[in-house]
């Protein structure tokens, strides 16, 4: 297999690595509860997980 005869330059590689930037979160309200969450997740208010404003799972009592 080839390699490379010389060392890649530091300049060269943070060319490279200038395209990689953080993104924003994008936010939602949700519309039965009307709390702020991530987009795509489910989301826990009050001991109840919600995903797109239906009740996915509820919290136990622990015995």
């Amino acid at each position: 297999m080839p390699n490379p005869k010389r060392r890649h330059s530091q300049q060269r590689s943070a060319k490279r690595r200038t395209h990689y930037i953080a993104e924003t979160v994008t936010l939602s309200k949700d519309s039965t509860t009307g709390e702020t969450h991530v987009r795509h997740r489910a989301h826990v208010n009050e001991g109840k997980l919600y995903y797109k404003g239906k009740v996915v799972a509820e919290k136990s009592p622990v015995k």
